[in-house]
């Protein structure tokens, strides 16, 4: 059980990371100055990677949870 902690805080480290990253981006993009369409074009790029990051995260303090319970 003690990999499956280890395991899962590896996931959602890997969660987080990405979480931060799709935050930089979307900072990146409302400093660029652009228009409205251009704006939530790179904002509608960055969705599928804050939700898959969120999923990741999710997922990883499951398995610790999980990890704990059983150990």
């Amino acid at each position: 059980m003690e990999t499956l902690v280890w395991s899962g805080a590896a996931v959602s480290i890997l969660g987080m990371i990405g979480i931060i990253w799709s935050v930089v981006m979307v900072v990146r993009a409302r400093r660029a100055s652009l228009s409205d369409d251009d704006l939530r074009a790179r904002l509608n790029r960055v969705l599928p990677l804050n939700l898959g990051a969120l999923f990741l995260s999710v997922i990883g303090l499951m398995m610790v949870v999980i990890g704990v319970l059983l150990a």
